[in-house]
């Protein structure tokens, strides 16, 4: 098993995910859908990154590609200095306690046939931490009480549950095997906006008490700054901007980070806020614009941007930028 020296407890490296399309009887399809495009991001021990971008960027794709729950086209994804893309069977079984994941439905991703003693506990017993019913009860009702839940829930339903109750079940079977890295998928957007509130309170509350890793995955920019250290925005299959969050709010360089800034409504029944809708539609994965993949809809977009898609560079510290616009500003003119 090779380790690779790394300063992040997760280091995503180059990865591509492409979903060949079908071929049917009458054509044969070479084409793929590009979900995910060469992404590289760190997630340093203790630390939640926030991912955001519009439907179909290929935030939960490549989430999903770090658990291995769908397979990488190419790439590495080191976890504490191991190459996770080069593990199979036991190896990787050892590796994925350590990597849980809280899915965007708390509907469908709980087993109805199952309790909440099962539902929680069942990878507890699979991975050898408990030898008992009983030790199995204690655990899980001490989850239940870490997630805001009373021990009477043991026993009960999905169907029995809340959509907030469920989510907090997903989450305490996300910590059930003490993991060091959690993707959070969209926690939050199949819940009403009052329970939004106590389960993103929540997820705070834990990540400060253990100290867990967290790619935190939403559209909702306002709960990604609350819950992130650093913050990755996403376009089509590819990071364009990624930096402090403080700083990603204060001084966002990216035209398309900037445009999602300015759809944030605002609180207020006397402002004039109205948002810059982006011009366009969102272009194809599989067949993406040349050059810069955001210039179909960039208010900004000059001749370098037909021609090379930009690079990913810092340009302060920390705070990282793919565009012609921030790298050659002065080709503007």
């Amino acid at each position: 098993m090779s380790r690779v020296a790394h300063p992040g407890l997760l280091h995503v490296e180059n990865v591509f995910v492409h979903f060949p399309l079908r071929s049917t009887f009458m054509r044969r399809s070479r084409e793929v859908v590009r979900a995910v495009d060469g992404v590289t991001l760190t997630v340093n021990p203790g630390e939640t990154v926030g991912l955001v971008g519009e439907s179909g960027c290929g935030k939960t794709t490549l989430g999903w590609a770090i658990l291995r729950l769908v397979a990488p086209t190419s790439g590495r994804v080191l976890f504490d200095g191991t190459d996770l893309l080069a593990l199979s069977g036991g190896s990787l079984r050892r590796f994925r306690r350590h990597l849980q994941i809280i899915f965007q439905d708390p509907y469908g991703s709980l087993n109805p046939r199952m309790t909440v003693m099962g539902i929680v506990g069942e990878a507890m017993r699979v991975h050898g931490l408990v030898h008992s019913t009983r030790a199995q009860r204690d655990r899980v009702a001490g989850l239940l009480e870490t997630v805001g839940l009373r021990k009477d829930f043991l026993y009960r339903y999905p169907h029995e549950l809340s959509g907030g109750q469920r989510q907090r079940i997903g989450i305490a079977r996300a910590l059930a095997l003490e993991p060091r890295f959690i993707v959070a998928d969209e926690p939050l957007s199949a819940l009403d906006v009052s329970i939004q509130a106590q389960i993103v309170n929540l997820l705070k509350d834990l990540q400060e008490k253990l100290r867990i890793s967290m790619l935190f995955i939403s559209h909702d920019l306002k709960m990604v700054k609350f819950l992130s250290n650093t913050i990755s925005v996403m376009y089509l299959g590819r990071i364009v901007e990624s930096g402090p969050a403080d700083e990603l709010f204060l001084h966002p360089l990216h035209p398309y980070t900037r445009a999602l800034m300015e759809a944030i409504p605002v609180p207020d029944p006397l402002s004039r806020w109205k948002p810059t809708p982006l011009r366009g539609e969102i272009p194809s994965p599989i067949h993406p614009p040349e050059g810069c993949r955001f210039r179909t809809r960039c208010p900004h977009a000059f001749e370098p941007c037909d021609r090379s898609d930009p690079d990913l560079l810092e340009v302060q510290h920390g705070h990282l930028v793919a565009c012609h616009l921030v790298n050659e500003p002065a080709a503007e003119g």
